[in-house]
């Protein structure tokens, strides 16, 4: 292993879901690689005080009754920041998922965690920064072939139907049809009501995204305590679409859920 002047935390999170201002940690995973080589580890499951969605639990294999018994992160909050104590931080997406969600965490527990001030080593930063992710990488990936016409539009167009009938093929099976390429869009997409984000899904409410009720008050919510602001948005420039899920939720009437 490389050489180290100052203990370095590699840690992971097992969450409720990927809103950093709103889900909540599962499970906690922590190794300390000490300068004299000696290693310390730390892991915790955590009740996160809220349902676990299915399409979650299907990613990381954690259920509601796995963690019903165990302690809330507030209560664990103490020991996890001491065993972070003088160490640098390193991990996968660190710098955008893990260590946000955490400070979140830690200040709902009275508790400081000043990551920016410490050295930050993101495995996931660092890979894209050096590894080409544009076409030619990807045409070399799924097709074995150099792209030696990169950026001529229909050398390009062509060079992308061989991917996604690649892609078919690899992810789908032999003859499917390239619909089955959408799963993977809806996946990503159905985080939120509408195509321009202002609505996401969160425990299977709505909450806006933006403005001065953004993560902090469900649709349901809204509909009940602050009307002037729906009926704000309906004289606004809004989507056709948002604009109806308002008159809507005035009505009493709301969207299911995402499964």
């Amino acid at each position: 292993m490389f050489k180290l002047t100052r203990p370095l935390v590699v840690l992971d999170l097992e969450t409720t879901g990927t809103w950093i201002e709103k889900d909540r940690i599962v499970e906690i995973g922590m190794i300390k690689y000490h300068p004299d080589g000696t290693v310390e580890e730390y892991a915790r499951r955590i009740n996160p005080g809220m349902h676990i969605p299915e399409g979650v639990i299907r990613i990381h294999g954690i259920t509601d009754d796995d963690v019903k018994d165990k302690p809330s992160f507030k209560e664990i909050a103490k020991e996890t920041i001491s065993f972070m104590d003088g160490c640098d931080l390193a991990g996968f997406n660190v710098e955008r998922f893990d260590l946000p969600i955490l400070e979140r965490e830690f200040h709902g527990a009275g508790i400081r965690l000043d990551w920016q001030q410490r050295n930050i080593y993101d495995a996931q930063r660092i890979y894209h920064y050096h590894e080409r992710r544009d076409l030619k990488a990807a045409y070399k990936f799924y097709c074995a072939k150099e792209l030696e016409s990169a950026h001529s539009a229909l050398d390009d167009a062509r060079a992308t139907m061989e991917i996604l009938s690649t892609q078919v093929v690899k992810y789908a099976g032999e003859g499917k049809e390239i619909e089955s390429l959408q799963a993977f869009r809806e996946e990503t997409s159905g985080k939120y009501f509408d195509k321009d984000r202002k609505f996401g899904w969160w425990n299977g409410e709505l909450y806006p995204t933006f403005g001065k009720h953004r993560y902090k008050s469900g649709l349901k919510e809204l509909a009940q305590k602050e009307r002037p602001y729906l009926e704000w948005i309906l004289g606004s420039d809004f989507s056709d679409k948002i604009k109806t899920l308002i008159r809507n939720a005035l009505k009493g009437e709301f969207p299911k859920g995402p499964s």
